[in-house]
């Protein structure tokens, strides 16, 4: 049953990447006079039209962690860089505006979209039924597969089905947090793929579950480390650039900033940049 539900919520993202005619509803309060309403009504349609703000800004304000290689990290020099960073300045470029980033944790970007502080998240952003309730959802920009990580030692775990009673180093709010848990897996809270792999190895954890990618850049980075992967999904995950609803335009034009990319075969250069391989076709 766990994992038709993950089967579902995985094949669900497409559907709701390309609803871009849906509307937010947004229902007045009881006993509100004439003024509040209008007033509430200019300010729905001052947040719908997000494009416009964009453009007269000059800059589009892009959340990300910072903390998350390959896709968003700083390099020896201290730059900014990634996979994910460089897609959001060439989305940017696309729509004629300077890219911006705001470097937060993962748990706080929604919040920051949510109030205003920034436009949108561009860091492995995943669909889900929950943030389909407030976000619309661009095309896929990667297709990825998760991939379960133990420790060197471990034969326990062999399957995701293993999961069930051990323990997971996930970000509590992630989706692959939510998937270890449908596999009955107890969460044990971390910001960055090192620190799952610390508790892999002092015993804290039992596994990991995270993309594909992440966890090759990690092994290539530090090819010693005495874990493995023994599992990996059979569908795959999607990377997609959330908006607040009521913004069809914006997230028209970053359909089309994805579909230029993908023709000219930049986005295919980057993955291959960054994860050695490609995984920005289907």
């Amino acid at each position: 049953m766990r994992r038709k539900e993950w089967k579902k919520i995985g094949m669900a993202f497409v559907s709701a990447a390309m609803a871009v005619s849906m509307l937010a509803g947004c229902g007045g309060q009881d006993g509100a006079d004439s003024k509040s309403s209008g007033e509430s009504q200019e300010s729905n349609a001052a947040e719908g039209d997000q494009l416009a703000k964009i453009l007269e800004a000059g800059k589009i304000i892009i959340g990300t962690e910072g903390t998350y290689s390959p896709n968003s990290y700083h390099d020896e020099s201290g730059e900014l860089v990634g996979f994910d960073v460089e897609i959001g300045r060439k989305i940017a470029e696309k729509l004629g505006v300077e890219a911006e980033f705001v470097e937060a944790e993962w748990d706080s970007l929604f919040t920051s979209m949510d109030s205003g502080r920034i436009d949108t998240v561009i860091n492995e952003v995943e669909y889900s039924d929950e943030r389909a309730l407030k976000y619309d959802f661009s095309q896929p920009y990667t297709y990825i597969r998760g991939a379960l990580m133990v420790k060197g030692d471990n034969e326990e775990i062999k399957s995701f089905e293993d999961l069930d009673g051990k323990k997971a180093a996930q970000n509590l709010t992630s989706s692959w947090g939510k998937m270890a848990e449908e596999y009955g897996a107890e969460l044990v809270g971390v910001d960055a793929v090192s620190q799952c792999v610390d508790l892999l190895l002092t015993g804290r954890a039992d596994a990991t579950l995270n993309v594909e990618t992440a966890f090759s850049d990690y092994l290539k980075k530090n090819p010693d480390a005495d874990v493995k992967v023994v599992a990996w999904t059979e569908d795959v995950s999607s990377s997609l650039v959330p908006v607040k609803k009521g913004n069809e335009d914006l997230l028209e034009a970053i359909n089309k900033a994805i579909d230029e990319l993908r023709a000219s075969g930049e986005l295919k250069e980057l993955s291959e940049k960054y994860f050695g391989m490609d995984v920005t076709s289907q």
